[in-house]
């Protein structure tokens, strides 16, 4: 499973799983433990941090700090998993999966 992680927004921490097709996302406001939210995360979907595969993140732009926490804490769950780290802009971590070729017509 890939975990993605973007602290760029000021507002709120976004945590994604990406397993089986399927993209679990938490929204949490904005908070000092980034932590927290990914276990949060963790707990719903019931998976374990020794699922993890591969992490991503968000690189900018978005707020300084934010970033570096995110990429502090990504980096060092790299490292603790031996998994590979990508970083991404904001906006292009989390996209929609369709099932099926989306059928788009005109009227």
């Amino acid at each position: 499973m890939r975990l993605y992680l973007d602290t760029s927004d000021n507002q709120k921490t976004v945590v994604g799983i990406d397993g089986k097709r399927k993209i679990y996302r938490y929204e949490s406001a904005r908070e000092q433990n980034v932590l927290a939210a990914i276990s949060e995360t963790f707990k719903k979907q019931k998976i374990t941090i020794a699922d993890i595969t591969s992490v991503e993140v968000v690189t900018g732009p978005g707020s300084f700090t934010g970033l570096r926490v995110g990429v502090s804490i990504v980096n060092a769950l790299s490292y603790a998993l031996k998994v590979s780290v990508n970083g991404r802009p904001a906006g292009s971590l989390i996209m929609p999966t369709y099932g099926k070729k989306p059928n788009i017509q005109s009227r």
